[in-house]
């Protein structure tokens, strides 16, 4: 019945609504031009090199549709004079507070136009303003941001997350495109610009962009769009740059969204992107670094170690330590005792990973911090090194082709080499794989280069202990032979435990 009511209605006919020679089409945008407008597509996300035939999932989260009758196109900033324009910019941003449902290209398709062209419009006068925005403009431009970016993912739009995959399982999903991007892009932009516009007092504009806005804005990257992730964590970082006031509550909130998913979910989509904003924020930090930010990678970036998806963000995981150590050397040894609480026991994927972070942050470690965390790391190499898993006992090895980390090794050998040299000698004895056996014999000589004599004494106690544990095995099967011999001669009574073989 709706629908035959609305098609009664007159529908104003405009330059904007028969728009077809950009090639634009308002029911139903493109992949191809969504990504071309857009900033860039990130290449984590999965969908950077897909084509538009390749786009298999589409989702949209749930906007509050305005039931919109008609609307009228306003007039063009270059036919009135200036001393109006910023009253027409508020017109225009009231005009654009209607919301469309793109999830029917048939739908408003006239009006869907008519708030595009003037989407444009407020883009292009942002660029060219070069006045201060009053506060009655700034106050309208928030308010058509929120109606339009804030909105509810439903459950069924996060059950696939790939937050929720295990590392390296969610690669080769498809990214799930939000069919109204081509809308969204255009809101992100102007936000972007609006943000960053020389235009906008940063006094005035933090009433509006406060904390409720930020809040809501950071719900927004459990996006399951890479495109819209991307725009977010671009915009994300400007006003973190253009609010000095608001730093700390957006690093506090941040911290919340880790805590929420490392802890309780273990499913967000945007844990890459808020650590690449991060990695850029670290990188900022005054020194000495305060209380506030060594807690942040204390109780923050370490425990993020923990869930299985690690591997979706790892990347970006690493830089961040690698931020904090470039800050403050002295930091490595706490590092790697941290991460070594982390370590995955039955994830052979997570070992490697682990493996190389190591590596990573042994070649910024000096050393008198290595010596603090020298005994645990390589008890815990030497068990990878005896790892079945052949990648696990490979990536391990490769640590002694790195010249930084030999160096260390050499010069606490006495400490190491006891603990190596035995799960060296009983991979050559015992592994299945010809590659990790090979490995294994290169890294014996370089220890037998760096230290011979220590090395056979290492050889030499390793024969010992096994065959001490050996005549403790035969003494205890003769033991139990014993015992088994003396019960069988013992009576057996009404209250005595009988084995039944």
């Amino acid at each position: 019945m709706w629908k035959q009511f609305l098609s009664k209605l007159p529908r104003t006919k405009s330059t904007g609504a028969g728009r077809g020679d950009d090639g634009f089409d308002s029911g139903q945008c493109s992949a191809n031009n969504a990504i071309q407008r857009a900033t860039s597509v990130p290449s984590g996300g999965g969908g950077g090199g897909r084509s538009a035939s390749a786009i298999k999932r589409m989702s949209s989260a749930v906007f509050p549709s305005s039931v919109v009758a008609g609307i009228e196109p306003l007039v063009s900033f270059k036919d009135v004079p200036s001393s109006e324009r910023q009253s027409l910019f508020v017109s225009k941003l009231g005009l654009c507070c209607a919301v469309f449902d793109f999830t029917d290209p048939s739908k408003s398709s006239a009006e869907k136009d008519i708030k595009r062209q003037a989407l444009l419009d407020l883009i292009d006068f942002v660029d060219t303003n070069t006045g201060r925005f009053s506060e009655a403009v700034i106050a309208a431009c928030a308010r058509t941001l929120a109606v339009n970016l804030f909105r509810v993912f439903p459950p069924s739009y996060r059950s696939g997350s790939s937050g929720s995959s295990s590392a390296g399982e969610g690669d080769e999903d498809e990214p799930t495109f939000d069919p109204a991007w081509c809308h969204l892009q255009l809101v992100y932009e102007l936000l972007l610009k609006f943000v960053g516009s020389n235009s906008l007092d940063a006094k005035l504009g933090k009433k509006y962009f406060d904390h409720s806005f930020i809040v809501r804005l950071l719900n927004l990257l459990d996006s399951e769009d890479p495109r819209e992730r991307d725009a977010l964590k671009t915009i994300l970082h400007r006003i973190y740059g253009k609010f000095m006031v608001h730093r700390p509550f957006i690093r506090k909130a941040v911290s919340n969204i880790f805590y929420h998913f490392v802890f309780e979910t273990q499913r967000h989509n945007g844990v890459a992107e808020l650590l690449e904003v991060f990695g850029s924020v670290i990188s900022g930090f005054a020194l000495p670094l305060k209380e506030e930010h060594k807690i942040f990678l204390w109780k923050v970036l370490i425990p993020l170690h923990k869930p299985k998806s690690v591997g979706v963000y790892l990347q970006q995981l690493t830089y961040c330590v690698t931020q904090f150590l470039e800050k403050d050397p002295k930091l490595a040894g706490s590092i790697v005792l941290g991460i070594l609480r982390y370590w995955p026991v039955t994830n052979s994927q997570k070992e490697v990973m682990f493996l190389s972070e190591i590596e990573e942050i042994l070649e910024a470690t000096s050393m008198v911090e290595f010596q603090k965390c020298m005994v645990p790391l390589f008890r815990r190499i030497a068990h990878c090194i005896n790892s079945s898993h052949f990648q696990v006992a490979e990536r391990a090895l490769f640590m002694w082709n790195n010249d930084h980390i030999i160096s260390l090794i050499a010069q606490n050998r006495q400490a190491i080499m006891p603990i190596i040299v035995p799960a060296l000698q009983h991979n050559s004895q015992t592994h299945w794989n010809h590659a990790v056996l090979n490995l294994t014999a290169n890294v014996m000589k370089v220890f037998s280069d760096v230290d011979d004599e220590l090395c056979s004494e290492c050889l030499t106690k390793y024969k010992e202990d096994e065959e001490n544990q050996a005549s403790l095995e035969e003494k205890r099967r003769s033991t139990w032979a014993r015992l088994e011999s003396a019960a069988a001669l013992q009576p057996v009574t009404g209250h005595t435990a009988v084995l039944v073989g």
